[in-house]
């Protein structure tokens, strides 16, 4: 039986693939496979949303914060735009199964992990989009503040700053609530808006700090190229896993894309270059902070309260544009997926959206950004070494053990393949286990600490290798012959 449909590289259920599954409990509306018509992102729509994303509190002081760690501002926006660089590549790979088969992350990970292992991928990610959900309500909420007792006596209320949080928290939450169409409508306005307010930003640093001479030529702190080196790989690392998140649950846009071409383009020219144009105004604003203040603020909150009111005022409108237009679409989606692929026919996507909310308080992102170390070195370069394997298994499965050849409608079917042995696919969870075990052994063994600074990089190969070794001849894959029994390709009958 043809239980799928394929037209221009779009892979959708028929009829009959839909009658199979529509009443399995491992289906339901959120994580159902896309139809034709929802197929409607352009090359546009996803520029927009990473520009939105791009330009974000947490990407400002990433920037920022290099600088006090003692880059010069040319070694700090290298550093990011590597990163970017590498980690558009793993975004690229899994796009593709994303936009070919129109299915959600969780489902993407029943794949390697098997019905149920799918909640160990899953959550890591989700418990990680919920720790970064509370840092850019963190950060907005700061501004928030600020802004308050600019223009009040606001600072005499107590627990004022944490008031300010939980509003904006709140209001985050409300915003997700509305779901993933909502962020396309939004994403599409605030992208050039957050553009003309950065370069807006780089402007008065320009002004301030007396042109470009005085405010890039503060030197590199690195008397040798040893030192430099014990800073840049964890913070290439840092970069990397700044959006190694969404290298993971990318599929959860691009589901919507209307063609690979589509997610390609608007991808590729987004991610590297907006990472890249706005590490470079958070370094350029940093450095002038050095020359305006005498010392590097990276913290943007702090910055703002130097101003007048009315500026502060602005700031805070676009503090909080950008907290939005990242908070919602790069970390709230995917844990609120990941929580509803729980038990789908019980727990909706908005559910999942208010468990998240609760989740990313109990991560207390205050104590997070309680100084840069944290951010930098505990925070990225920890859920870095956790994510690359993931990421590598991720790539291997789809790209090089099942060729980009799936069974969709067997994902949604609780005795289907993709259930492995009692829903878990063992070999992945050893995949895993090997990335995660040999990176982190290699933190305790002084010869080999350069292998914890790249963690992702290291991890992702490691468990890329482990899991395609293991996968080999695997009784789930689906062969060239079966595929085309299963599958109407539109195009190709037409001819």
């Amino acid at each position: 039986m043809q239980s799928q449909h394929e037209e221009n590289g779009i892979v959708t259920l028929s009829v009959e693939g839909e009658n199979l599954v529509k009443d399995s409990p491992l289906y339901n509306e959120g994580l159902r496979p896309t139809r034709k018509s929802e197929h409607n992102w352009t090359s546009y729509n996803f520029a927009s949303l990473w520009i939105g994303m791009c330009i974000c509190l947490p990407s400002y002081s990433l920037a920022a914060g290099l600088i006090s760690l003692g880059m010069n501002w040319w070694q700090a926006v290298s550093t990011i735009i590597l990163g970017n660089l590498i980690v558009l590549i793993p975004i690229l790979l899994n796009s593709h199964a994303g936009t070919k088969y129109g299915i959600p992350y969780p489902v993407f990970a029943r794949l390697w992990f098997g019905s149920k292992g799918t909640h160990i991928p899953s959550l890591a990610r989700g418990l990680i989009g919920a720790g970064w959900f509370g840092i850019n309500c963190w950060f907005a909420g700061a501004a928030m503040d600020t802004l308050l007792v600019a223009m009040s006596g606001w600072e005499n209320v107590p627990g004022h700053l944490g008031i300010s949080f939980i509003v904006m928290w709140a209001f985050n939450v409300y915003l997700a609530y509305r779901g993933p169409e909502a962020i396309r409508r939004m994403e599409f306005w605030a992208a050039p808006t957050l553009i003309v307010m950065s370069l807006a930003l780089l402007g008065w640093a320009l002004t301030a700090a007396g042109g470009w001479g005085p405010m890039l030529s503060a030197p590199s702190k690195f008397t040798t190229t040893s030192e430099f080196l014990t800073v840049f790989f964890p913070a290439l690392t840092g970069a990397i896993a700044f959006w190694a998140t969404l290298a993971l649950n990318i599929p959860d846009f691009c589901r919507y894309s209307k063609s690979q071409k589509a997610q390609i383009v608007g991808q590729s020219t987004s991610l590297p270059t907006t990472m890249g144009a706005f590490s470079f105004i958070g370094v350029a604003v940093a450095s002038a902070t050095v020359v305006i203040y005498g010392e590097a603020i990276w913290d943007p909150a702090a910055l703002l309260a130097k101003f007048p009111p009315f500026v502060i005022f602005l700031g805070t409108l676009g503090i909080i544009l950008a907290t939005v237009t990242t908070n919602v679409a790069a970390n709230m989606i995917a844990p609120a997926r990941a929580i509803e692929n729980l038990v789908p026919r019980k727990i909706t996507y908005g559910m999942g959206v208010l468990i998240t909310g609760v989740v990313s308080l109990l991560m207390q992102p205050w104590y997070i950004l309680d100084n840069f170390g944290n951010y930098i070195f505990l925070w990225l370069g920890t859920y870095g070494a956790l994510l690359g394997p993931i990421d590598g298994i991720a790539i291997a499965d789809y790209w090089f053990v099942r060729k980009r050849r799936i069974h969709l409608a067997e994902l949604y079917q609780v005795d289907g393949r993709y259930n492995y042995r009692g829903g878990f696919n063992l070999k992945a969870i050893w995949a895993l286990v090997f990335g995660l075990a040999i990176t982190f052994a290699c933190k305790f063994i002084p010869s080999l600490t350069f292998v914890w600074d790249n963690a992702w990089i290291f991890g992702l190969v490691i468990s890329m290798l482990a899991y395609t070794w293991l996968m080999n001849k695997d009784q789930t894959l689906v062969s060239e012959t079966e595929y085309k029994s299963i599958t109407n390709k539109a195009i190709e009958a037409a001819k």
